[in-house]
């Protein structure tokens, strides 16, 4: 490699690192816009529970995969094992402290649905939707079953790198992390949808979001050009799956915010009284 290829590189991997790190602050930065929000209006009326409730599930999951990928010897040794071409995980530390930070602050907005801890004005009808509850214990249910597999048919106790092995759970881990992504939007979206408005639900989240998926693919896309393989892309899936629904769903929602409703909400008492009548319905009819 002559010198300015060595500079080349060195350079790219300087771009890398810094994109890495300002995904990091931007997607880390979505998660604090909603939850003062939510202080600030004494209320989670205007957003849906369905969402931090896999996001809960989602960040824990990804927090444990992101985790094992940068610290667990054999879990490196079978990823090295089945990508020959670039034996080095594209995950970075950067990746693991976002999904830590992302965790904890998705357990804080969960819990401010819950009057007793906060005293917020909490929607009759903000409880988590029976498909939302089906998909999140089916998740469970799929890393479970994995583990099981593992344990049973892998080789050397999942510790072999052929067939079944632990890595195949990391691997559970991270597309459950994808699940959650793309079936978490789809309630807000609807309720704003219905509701025609996104008062109550904080775009800066999604500005935010927006910006960080961007970043994101783009360090992803580095990194592997640097590995002279694009299977730096497939064998990191989560990261390319969460950056392309990231930038669909909020192009959604910007377009919900800025084009589609742009008037304001009907006031918290009367909605909470439509939420009601609604129930009241549901309960009629079925």
């Amino acid at each position: 490699m002559s010198e300015s290829e060595s500079e080349g590189v060195l350079f790219a991997r300087a771009i890398s690192r810094v994109l890495g790190w300002l995904y990091f602050l931007s997607w880390s930065a979505s998660f604090y816009p909603q939850p003062i929000s939510n202080y600030q209006r004494k209320s989670t009326l205007g957003l849906a529970i369905d969402f931090p409730t896999l996001n809960v599930l989602g960040f824990c999951a990804y927090t444990v995969s992101t985790a094992a990928f940068l610290y667990s010897p054999t879990i490196r040794e079978q990823y090295a094992y089945r990508h020959p071409r670039s034996p080095e995980t594209t995950t970075r530390f950067n990746d693991f402290l976002f999904a830590a930070h992302g965790a904890v602050l998705c357990v804080i907005i969960y819990s401010q649905f819950f009057p007793r801890i906060w005293g917020f004005k909490v929607g009759s009808r903000q409880r988590a939707s029976r498909p939302v509850l089906g998909l999140f214990w089916g998740c469970v249910l799929v890393i479970v079953v994995t583990i099981g597999l593992v344990r049973v048919k892998g080789r050397d106790g999942g510790y072999g790198a052929g067939g079944w092995a632990w890595i195949d759970v990391v691997y559970v881990l991270g597309y459950v992390k994808l699940t959650t992504v793309v079936a978490k939007y789809i309630p807000q979206a609807w309720l704003n949808y219905n509701r025609k408005s996104t008062s109550g639900w904080s775009i800066f989240p999604v500005l935010f979001d927006f910006a960080g998926g961007i970043l994101s693919l783009a360090q992803l896309i580095i990194d592997s050009s640097l590995q002279s393989d694009w299977s730096g892309l497939t064998g990191n899936p989560i990261k390319l799956g969460l950056g392309n629904v990231t930038l669909i769903f909020d192009i959604i929602f910007i377009t919900q915010h800025y084009v589609l409703y742009t008037h304001p909400a009907k006031d918290a008492e009367e909605e909470e009284w439509l939420s009601e009548r609604e129930r009241l319905l549901s309960q009629r009819i079925y």
